[in-house]
């Protein structure tokens, strides 16, 4: 008797290559260095994180006491008036401390990473 041998083999698409290639790479260990080109981009980038991080930690932190506040004056507004308004109003300061906040922390980093990112730039021109 002849024994046949089959086999079946199929191809992925482009699309699911590629998205193997993804998680395969999630998983793989690094291949090679970081470039100049990958580094000031990832420098570039760290330079808002933090600060947007921290600016939204304080803008929802404020939000809140400002509901608090609102809370106070509408719903327990014959005890509470004004111990209400005052929380109120320092959840408005806090909300619009937000935005300065944000931007003192960028233009603190941003001095803090300047040389370093001169010089990749400098180099990367050249």
């Amino acid at each position: 008797m002849d024994e046949k041998k089959e086999s079946f083999s199929y191809t992925y698409s482009a699309r699911e290559q590629d998205e193997i290639r993804k998680i395969r790479d999630k998983y793989a260990p690094p291949a090679k260095e970081e470039t100049s080109m990958e580094r000031l981009r990832r420098l570039d980038e760290s330079a808002t994180k933090g600060a947007t991080a921290i600016s939204l930690i304080v803008g929802i932190l404020s939000t809140l006491i400002l509901g608090l506040g609102m809370c106070c004056t509408m719903v327990w507004g014959e005890t509470l008036f004004v111990p209400g308004i005052v929380i109120g109003l320092i959840g408005i300061a806090g909300v619009i401390a937000a935005w300065p906040v944000y931007t003192r922390l960028v233009r603190r980093k941003r001095e803090k990473l300047a040389p370093e990112i001169l010089r990749l730039s400098d180099e990367l021109l050249k």
